[in-house]
């Protein structure tokens, strides 16, 4: 069964600096990597909760991106509470996971 999932406006954030960060490297690349996570994002729907936990957060990874999805299941509200490149320091993303 097919589950709704509600990304966050931090995680949202993080796709977009994500789609920045690939725009300055090649013009479209950005793009494709919004269109990549948002696939990513519906299979979330099929397959939450199926996932291992990573820092207290189920940890999903993208398909074609070197980024991680990090999901929880709050109140029976499935949220994407962080979309992070797994190229930073495991420091930054233990702060990053923290905070929210």
């Amino acid at each position: 069964m097919k589950k709704n999932v509600v990304v966050l406006a931090e995680a949202a954030s993080d796709i977009e600096r994500g789609i920045d960060f690939y725009n300055a490297i090649e013009d479209g690349v950005g793009l494709y990597f919004r269109d990549s996570i948002i696939a990513d994002l519906r299979r979330l729907g099929l397959y939450f909760g199926e996932h291992r936990i990573h820092l207290g957060y189920f940890r999903a990874l993208s398909s074609k991106f070197p980024y991680a999805i990090y999901y929880r299941d709050k109140d029976g509200t499935r949220q994407v509470v962080a979309v992070l490149d797994l190229r930073r320091s495991p420091d930054w993303i233990r702060e990053q996971l923290t905070e929210r």
